[in-house]
Parts: structure tokens; C-alpha cells; sequence
């Protein structure tokens, strides 16, 4: 299917490896114009380089979206490089690498959490949006996450930010839809990331596997033990990617407001 993205320009932030470089990447197969962000430039440009390889076209900015200043400037410099950007994918944020409980458990951890995950994502969108609403097309994605609708005990402060950007995500959209500019959000399930792989082939060895044992009977005996997913396996980094150029596309034009759960079913609602 041509998703009719050639000539399109995108930024997708956090895009130097995981879900937001499988991103860049297929919206670069779709012939889009990709501006690839992060904080290290060596690791970002890894993945212009690879993009570039398969003849897309690709450019990259660094910067924190924790600072107003560096923010202004990757965009402008983004902008610079590909022209006025027509799609955004916040997809830069995360859990910072240290999974927080409710006994561990301060104000500024949380602050920390909703400046890097929600506030990020509104630094960039708001200095995007003029430019979509004068060209009267638009879109923006945020990554959010399952966590948002079905919290678990741990890690409290991501699932709130993650609810945040759901409601971002649903007042942006009622703000913008007459201008052309459709706002959606994407809540991956749990994902086969190199941190997942990590994690499922340490806890293999726990229970009497070999951590080099093909993924499959890694995935098998494993993912009972954290989730029970219908579909019976993790997600792919290319299913979350496939779903989001879709939600870029043209061919999504009716379609604002959503959060579209890509978790193999393992949300119980509709």
C-alpha cells in the first residue's frame, strides 16, 4: 500500500534507537523526509547512516527536550535541514532507566519523569503546530503506553505521564481538527526492545534456560511470567512502526483523537 508520504517531513524525536528508530526508519521507507533526534550524535547518526544506505533521505539533530533553549534550536536546525516539518512523533521520553516504586517514591523523580516525557513532547509540538496550521496539514504522534490505561504497581511515575499524554493527546486533537492537523496517539504493549531481551533472557536463566536459547523458547517460557498476552508473544518493533506511518499518512486523515493500543490484545477494552 502507498501510504503517500513522499515529499512528507518528519521529526522523530528520540529516534536513536528503539521504537523511534524503527519509526525513522519505515517513514524513510515510505519516501518521507526523516529528521532523526537524540542526545548522543553518534547513535542518532547510526541511524541516518542506515537509512541513507537504503537510499532514504535522512538528517539528524541532538539536543535535550528538557531545555526551552536547546529545543528552539533543534527545530530551527531541523527545519533547516528538511524544510517546514508536516508530521511529529514524540516519541522521546522513557523511564529514565531506574524503575520507581511506590516505597521509593519523591516529588522530584516525578517532576523529572513529566518534564522529560510530557513536557518534552509539548516543547516540540508547540513551536511545530504554527507552521501546520498555515499549511493547513498536519500530524502529530505521541508514543504513549499501555501503562497510561493499564497502570501496574510499579513504576507509578511513567504511567502517569504516559495518562498525560493520552489527554494531551485527545484536547490537542479537538483543538486542531479544523485545521487540518490530526493528533493521535500509539500505546505500544510490551515490545521485543534490546532492554526486553535483556531482561526475559536473565529471567530464562533463573528458571533453567540458557540465556542464548533461541528467542522463541525464551518468549515461551518467559512472557506467561510477566503478562498474559492473547496473541501468545511480545510485539515487534516494525508492528509499532507500521502503525504509526499509517497514523502519518494521508490515508489517516479521518482519524484524530485516538490512542491506538498495539498490545495483542491484551487490553480488556475497547
Amino acid at each position: 500500500m502507498d501510504l503517500q508520504l513522499d515529499g512528507k517531513t518528519a521529526l522523530v524525536t528520540g529516534s536513536s534507537r528503539g521504537i523511534g528508530a524503527a519509526i525513522a526508519r519505515k517513514l524513510a521507507a515510505e519516501r518521507t523526509v526523516v529528521v532523526v533526534h537524540g542526545r548522543d550524535r553518534a547513535q542518532a547518526a547510526r541511524v541516518a547512516d542506515t537509512i541513507l544506505a537504503s537510499g532514504g533521505r535522512a538528517h539528524v539533530v541532538v539536543g535535550d527536550l528538557t531545555h526551552d533553549d536547546e529545543v528552539e534550536r533543534l527545530v530551527e536546525e531541523a527545519q533547516a535541514l528538511a524544510g517546514p516539518i508536516d508530521i511529529l512523533v514524540n516519541n522521546a521520553g522513557g523511564s529514565g532507566g531506574t524503575r520507581q516504586t511506590w516505597e521509593t517514591a519523591q516529588p522530584t523523580t516525578w517532576g523529572a519523569a513529566y518534564d522529560r516525557n510530557v513536557l518534552a513532547a509539548l516543547r516540540v509540538t508547540t513551536r511545530l503546530l504554527p507552521g501546520m496550521r498555515e499549511a493547513g496539514w498536519g500530524r502529530v504522534i505521541n508514543i504513549s503506553s499501555l501503562a497510561a490505561t493499564m497502570p501496574p504497581p510499579s513504576g507509578p511515575d511513567y504511567s502517569a505521564c504516559k495518562a498525560a499524554i493520552n489527554a494531551m493527546t485527545a484536547s490537542l486533537s479537538k483543538a486542531m481538527a479544523s485545521d487540518g492537523v490530526t493528533v493521535n496517539a500509539v500505546s505500544p504493549g510490551t515490545v521485543h526492545s534490546e532492554t526486553l531481551d535483556a531482561r526475559f533472557r536473565e529471567v530464562a536463566t533463573e528458571h533453567g534456560l540458557d540465556k542464548d536459547a533461541p528467542w522463541a523458547e525464551i518468549e515461551r517460557v518467559v512472557l506467561p511470567l510477566f503478562v498474559d498476552v492473547p496473541v501468545g508473544r511480545v510485539g515487534t518493533l516494525d508492528e509499532i512502526a507500521d502503525a504509526t506511518a499509517f497514523l502519518a499518512s494521508p490515508l489517516a486523515g479521518y482519524i484524530t483523537g485516538t490512542n491506538l493500543r498495539i498490545d495483542g490484545g491484551v487490553s480488556p477494552s475497547l
